[in-house]
């Protein structure tokens, strides 16, 4: 091997130090590049934090208050969302009026669309629940698996 590489330098001429230069260099680059990458293992299992915020004996008397007024305060904040979205849609009716266009046949056009919707649905939901299905496709258990 040390006899093939000097009869290889030799055979270089005047320009086996700037091949030399180059082989380093390339060399170099290779080793840097790899360096610099970065890699990770498999990431650990999470580690799992119990944290309850709830008292650890609540009579059922404290849990019925919790939930009727966990109840109420959904229904007003969708009471208020309702009202949100009929000013947003009182406001879009009043720019197309301006714009000329007929926003009562739009709107009429919308709650027949939606009621259809809402038909189809509800006799999706019965047609499976008569079926003895479930309504849910994705939550339906896999035959497979069974």
């Amino acid at each position: 091997m040390v006899a093939d590489f000097k009869l290889v330098w030799q055979q270089a001429g005047h320009n086996r130090w700037r091949i030399a230069a180059v082989s380093a260099a390339c060399t170099f680059g290779v080793f840097y590049l790899m360096f610099t990458q970065e890699g990770s293992a498999p990431h650990p299992p999470p580690k799992v934090t119990w944290i309850s915020v709830l008292k650890e004996h609540r009579t059922d008397a404290e849990i019925e208050a919790e939930n009727l007024a966990n109840q109420k305060a959904k229904e007003s904040n969708a009471r208020e969302l309702a009202r949100r979205d009929k000013e947003v849609r009182d406001l879009y009716k009043a720019i197309g009026r301006y714009s000329g266009m007929d926003v009562d046949k739009i709107a009429r056009e919308a709650d027949a669309e939606e009621a259809a919707e809402a038909k189809a649905e509800r006799e999706r939901v019965e047609k499976t629940l008569k079926d003895g299905g479930i309504a849910n496709p994705k939550l339906a258990p896999d035959p497979a698996k069974q």
